[in-house]
């Protein structure tokens, strides 16, 4: 049973991990300038990853291409506390979450997961070289539309410093 259970959860990390590389690969393959849609296919892991990697290279390849792709997974709920798009952008770049624009580094720790919610923790290396954490949350859409079963980031919390990379 203690196998089986063993052999169950490796495959489980070996889907994550294949399709996290099929999203990494697919996205090379999109043009710069496409923006990823939510989609039932990627899962609340991949959501967090795509997020913080466009965030990574904000300005890349437009000016605020990360932060527009970060607005594509938020959920509606989310959106009707954080939007527009302009003002979502203004909070970004604001004390608080500035530091994921252009971060150097992150590393992302699932905590828990159920079949509507995903929590994640969220360590960032800032561009001063100091490291932050952050708890984010995606939930499973469930009403009617074009996010039916999409995950979709609900929660991100204020950054909790770290301290110095140095």
């Amino acid at each position: 049973m203690k196998n089986e259970e063993n052999f169950l959860k490796t495959l489980k990390r070996q889907q994550i991990i294949f399709k996290t590389l099929l999203i990494y690969f697919l996205s090379l393959t999109i043009s710069q300038a496409d923006i990823i849609k939510p989609s039932s296919s990627i899962e609340p892991y991949q959501v967090v990853e795509i997020q913080l990697k466009s965030l990574q290279k904000n300005n890349s390849p437009s000016i605020d291409n990360g932060i527009e792709q970060t607005w594509e997974f938020a959920h509606p709920s989310n959106r009707k506390s954080t939007g527009p798009l302009d003002r979502f952008k203004t909070m970004l770049k604001g004390k608080s979450y500035k530091i994921l624009l252009d971060h150097l580094d992150h590393e992302i720790i699932q905590e828990n997961l159920t079949n509507s919610v995903a929590l994640f923790e969220v360590s960032v290396l800032g561009k001063d070289k100091s490291y932050y954490k952050f708890k984010w949350q995606v939930e499973k859409y469930k009403i009617d539309g074009p996010f039916k079963d999409c995950w979709l980031t609900t929660m991100v919390s204020a950054p909790i410093p770290l301290g110095s990379s140095i």
